[in-house]
C-alpha cells in the first residue's frame, strides 16, 4: 500500500498538527488487551499502535505482582520521571518470585472524590509505563484510549501518558467534552480539571470538578510537553459538532464508531426496541451523517465491522482517512488476552461450521450502555457461571457518582452486591443480570483476581460482530496470527484466499437509509 500515511488537507486548529495521519489505527481495548506488546507491534508496522489506559493502575501492580516477567515494567520504572514514587511502588508490590498458588492479589483502594496522592500517583505512573514500553526505541505514533465514563483516574493517567511522550488521546463512551482543555493544562503542567457526572434528584445540582495537579509531585521548572492530538470517539455527528465548536480546546480528528463495535456501544436513539433474542435496534435516528463530519474540516476514521480489505477501501471511499480496527488485533499474538482465552475461542470458532455468537447485551454492563459479549464457555457469558458467582466490588472503575442524603458525592455500581446497592438509592430492578466487567476484563487478560472464598474471578470476553477476518487469518497461518499478519491482511500486502468477499458492516450501517444491527 505504499505510505501507511496520508496527507489530510482539511481543517487544522490549534494544536498539533502532523502532516500526515495514520490510515489505521489499532483500537484500545481494555483491560490490558491493548497492551503495550500491541501498540508496540502496531507502531512499528508504520500505523497507529493505541495502549488502554483503563485501570492502568490495577495493571501495574498487578504485574508487578506476579513477577514482572521478562522485566518490562521495571525497565520503565526505571526512566520513570519520578524516582522516588517508582520506588516506593517497587517496594509496595513488586513480588519476585510472584505470588503463591492461590494467593490474592493486593487490592487497591476505591476511587473516590477525596483519593489520596498516593492513589493518582499509581495511575499516573501506571500511565507512563504502558506509554514509555510502547514507544521506547523507535519514532512511530503511539495513543492511548480511555473510557469518558472512567472519571476519576483520568487525568493522572493523562499526564503520565503526556510525560512519556503519548501521540494521540482516544476517548468515548460518553461525552469527553473537557479533556481538550485537560491536555492543554498537563502539556504546560498545570492544574487540569473534569466534570464528575453525579445522579441527583435536583436538576440545578452542578457537577462537582475533578481536578489533578501535576506540580504535587515535583517542581516543575522544565519546559512545555509536547500536547498530543486528540480524537474523541462519537457515534453522532452531533457529538462530532459538539465537540469541534464547544469542547473546552481543539480536537484533531475523529474516531466514528457504529453499534457493531466490539465493547460499549452509545445506545440506540428515541424509542427502546430489541430484537428476538433481546438486542436493542438500531434505526433511522443512529445513522451517522458523514457529510455533517466532514464539513466539520477534520480527518475522520470509520470503526466497528470495517476491519478488513474491503472495509478499508469502502471507508475512504466515504471520505474517511481509514479505519480503527480492534477485533482483528485482539486475538493477535501480541495482545492481551490470555493465552488460554485465545485458544479456546480459535478451536471454538475454527471447529465445523464454528460461528462464534457475539451478543449486544443491553444489560451487562453497570453503566446501562449496551456491551458487546461473547459467548464462551466458562466465562460470564454462560449464565451457570454468572449465577455462582458471588456479587462484588473491588475495582470500582465503572461506579456511577451520586449524591447521598447529606449532599455528599458517593459511588455505587449495579453489579455490586444487591442489599449494598439499595442502601445507595439504587433501584433493584437496575441490578438484574448487571456483570462485574472490571473484575471479568482483568481476568480475560490473565489476571484473575482470587476471592476469599478461594473461587477465581470468571472472565468476560467482548468483540465486535464480526469475526469473519480474524478466522480468514486462522486459517491462513493454520493457528495463531501476528499484529503484522491483520495489518498486511487489511492492506492486501498479504493475500488471503475469500479476504475480497468479506463483508462491510460497520461502513454500511453508518450511511444505512434504516439501518438495523446486524446478527453475528
Amino acid at each position: 500500500m505504499g505510505n501507511p500515511y496520508v496527507r489530510f488537507a482539511g481543517n487544522f486548529p490549534a494544536g498539533p498538527r502532523p502532516p500526515e495521519w495514520p490510515v489505521i489505527i489499532q483500537g484500545g481495548m481494555g483491560v490490558a488487551v491493548s497492551n503495550w506488546r500491541l501498540a508496540r507491534a502496531v507502531s512499528l508496522a508504520g500505523h497507529l499502535g493505541v495502549v488502554s489506559g483503563t485501570a492502568i493502575d490495577t495493571v501495574l501492580v498487578r504485574r508487578l505482582q506476579d513477577g514482572d516477567v521478562g522485566g518490562h515494567v521495571r525497565r520503565a520504572l526505571a526512566a520513570c520521571p519520578w524516582p522516588a514514587l517508582a520506588a516506593q511502588v517497587l517496594a509496595r508490590y513488586f513480588r519476585p518470585d510472584g505470588r503463591a498458588p492461590g494467593q490474592p492479589y493486593a487490592r487497591l483502594t476505591l476511587w473516590t472524590m477525596e483519593s489520596s496522592a498516593f492513589r493518582q500517583a499509581l495511575a499516573m505512573v501506571g500511565g507512563f509505563v504502558e506509554v514509555w514500553l510502547a514507544k521506547v526505541g523507535h519514532s512511530g505514533r503511539v495513543g492511548i484510549n480511555l473510557l469518558t465514563k472512567v472519571t476519576l483516574p483520568t487525568l493522572p493517567v493523562l499526564y503520565g501518558a503526556l510525560r512519556a511522550g503519548v501521540d494521540v488521546v482516544l476517548m468515548g463512551a460518553g461525552i469527553p467534552r473537557d479533556i481538550p482543555g485537560a491536555l492543554d493544562c498537563l502539556a504546560e503542567h498545570q492544574v487540569a480539571a473534569q466534570h464528575c457526572d453525579v445522579v441527583s434528584h435536583d436538576a440545578a445540582d452542578a457537577s462537582p470538578w475533578v481536578r489533578f495537579d501535576p506540580q504535587r509531585y515535583e517542581a516543575v521548572d522544565f519546559p512545555p510537553l509536547v500536547r498530543p492530538a486528540f480524537f474523541p470517539i462519537i457515534a453522532a455527528h452531533s457529538l462530532a459538532t459538539l465537540m469541534a465548536r464547544k469542547a473546552s480546546g481543539s480536537v484533531q480528528g475523529f474516531v466514528v464508531e457504529g453499534p457493531t463495535a466490539g465493547g460499549h456501544n452509545a445506545p440506540p436513539r428515541g424509542t427502546k426496541r430489541f430484537d428476538e433474542q433481546g438486542q436493542p435496534v438500531y434505526g433511522d435516528r443512529d445513522v451517522v451523517d458523514l457529510d455533517t463530519v466532514a464539513a466539520l474540516g477534520y480527518p475522520y476514521w470509520l470503526a466497528g465491522g470495517v476491519g478488513s480489505p474491503a472495509g478499508l477501501r469502502s471507508a475512504q471511499a466515504l471520505g474517511a482517512v481509514g479505519i480503527q480496527v480492534g477485533t482483528l488485533f485482539a486475538h493477535c499474538e501480541e495482545s492481551g488476552l490470555a493465552p488460554s482465552l485465545k485458544h479456546q475461542v480459535r478451536t471454538a470458532a475454527l471447529a465445523e461450521a464454528g460461528v462464534m455468537r457475539v451478543y449486544t447485551d443491553p444489560l451487562a454492563s453497570p453503566t446501562g450502555f449496551p456491551f458487546k459479549v461473547v459467548d464462551v464457555a466458562d466465562t460470564l457469558s454462560d449464565q451457570r457461571v454468572y449465577g455462582a458467582r458471588e456479587r462484588i466490588c473491588e475495582l470500582g472503575y465503572l461506579r456511577e457518582a451520586y449524591r447521598d442524603e447529606r449532599g455528599r458525592v458517593r459511588f455505587r455500581c449495579a453489579s455490586e452486591p444487591v442489599r449494598d446497592y439499595m442502601a445507595k438509592g439504587g433501584r433493584q430492578e437496575d441490578t438484574v443480570d448487571r456483570k462485574c466487567l472490571c473484575s471479568g476484563l482483568l481476568a480475560a487478560a490473565g489476571m484473575p483476581q482470587t476471592q476469599a472464598n478461594g473461587k477465581v474471578e470468571p472472565a468476560i470476553l467482548t468483540s465486535g460482530d464480526d469475526f469473519e477476518g480474524v478466522r480468514a487469518l486462522w486459517l491462513a497461518r493454520a493457528g495463531p496470527y501476528s499484529a503484522r499478519d491483520a495489518i498486511d491482511y487489511l492492506t492486501q500486502a498479504l493475500a488471503i484466499p475469500g479476504a475480497e468477499g468479506v463483508s462491510v458492516r460497520g461502513a454500511s450501517h453508518l450511511l444505512a437509509t434504516n439501518p438495523v444491527q446486524e446478527q453475528a
